[in-house]
């Protein structure tokens, strides 16, 4: 679950973590966490889509018209916005809508943004993934999928960039998610509730010293989130010149073939997860190991179900990873 977070971190176009698994194993504790290690963005000031100053593919119609008209742009830093999806939410304030106030009050037909908006170029997420809508979920894949979100309504026209990490998580008990919806998270966690019960008093040991003391906690391990801070900033520069051979990218589809993966998302995925993993690792080329590492995390969703299957479609995967990769 960790890795599978801090590998969309360092590249967001990996398309998102889907992670599965117990009721109370820490999922959103951990989700919320990964907020804190990354850096700040720099973002046009008085924009409402977090616009990039430079990146035109990250920028609103209203920064791109000041960058023709030459006009002064003025930034600030802000951390990586983390924006909860909410269950109940509205197609409205998902997608943006119409400004009532500003129409009644001054008679002008302005936009007033949804989460997606403010989702841009942060960390969109989803509790209990499995019990949303199904019309919310489709708007989300298109804008997640896109890097794009376009909302017609009421005579107003608004198209603005909705590039975001989509994580997403979910109880199985509660119910499957639509195979449309598992394909397009990039990579996909199963957690399962720990066994060992020394790991089981630690956890409540360290969960008893953040209640009492929060601060003294964070203190404690600043310095080891620092140390993760600086690693993902190096991977993030690092991840333009990583390279992978010819042949092992051959062995990837050849794994996506024999497992009988839908379309292509498997192979560019993983393709994409291996180069992540080998800048995290702080190399230069992309090994066998590295594929290993996250191969299980981005195939193990996209599995066709076989309702009489006795293995895990992890275990599957990795049976097959083995005879090709060893």
């Amino acid at each position: 679950m960790k890795l599978a977070l801090i590998l969309n971190v360092i590249d967001p176009k990996i398309g998102g973590v889907m992670i599965m698994g117990d009721r109370g194993t820490g999922k959103s504790t951990t989700i919320r966490a990964i907020a804190d290690l990354l850096p700040e963005i720099e973002v046009v000031s008085d924009d409402l889509f977090n616009s990039h100053v430079s990146d035109y593919d990250l920028m609103s119609d209203f920064t791109k018209q000041k960058v023709v008209d030459s006009s002064p742009v003025s930034t600030e830093f802000i951390k990586v916005p983390m924006v909860d999806l909410p269950l109940g939410a509205t197609e409205d304030r998902l997608c943006g809508t119409i400004d009532i106030e500003k129409a009644l009050n001054e008679g002008i037909k302005t936009f007033e943004p949804g989460l997606l908006a403010k989702a841009n170029r942060g960390i969109l997420y989803v509790d209990e993934v499995n019990l949303l809508d199904d019309h919310l979920v489709d708007i989300l894949l298109d804008s997640a999928a896109s890097g794009w979100n376009t909302v017609e309504r009421e005579g107003i026209s608004v198209r603005h960039p909705a590039r975001f990490v989509l994580v997403g998580s979910g109880n199985p008990e509660e119910g499957e998610l639509r195979p449309q919806l598992l394909d397009r998270f990039g990579m996909h966690a199963e957690i399962r509730t720990v066994k060992d019960p020394s790991l089981r008093v630690q956890i409540v040991e360290q969960r008893t010293q953040f209640d009492q003391d929060p601060y003294s906690c964070l203190e404690k391990f600043h310095g080891q989130q620092q140390d993760l801070k600086n690693r993902i900033l190096l991977a993030q520069k690092k991840l333009s010149s990583i390279g992978i051979d010819y042949d092992l990218k051959v062995k990837i589809s050849q794994i996506c073939g024999l497992l009988d993966v839908d379309g292509l998302r498997g192979d560019i995925v993983t393709n994409r997860a291996a180069k992540a993993f080998a800048a995290y690792q702080d190399r230069d080329e992309v090994d066998v190991m590295d594929v290993k590492q996250v191969i299980i995390l981005c195939l193990r969703h996209r599995l066709r179900k076989d309702p009489l299957d006795t293995i895990d479609s992890g275990t599957k995967v990795n049976q097959i990873v083995n005879d090709i990769l060893s």
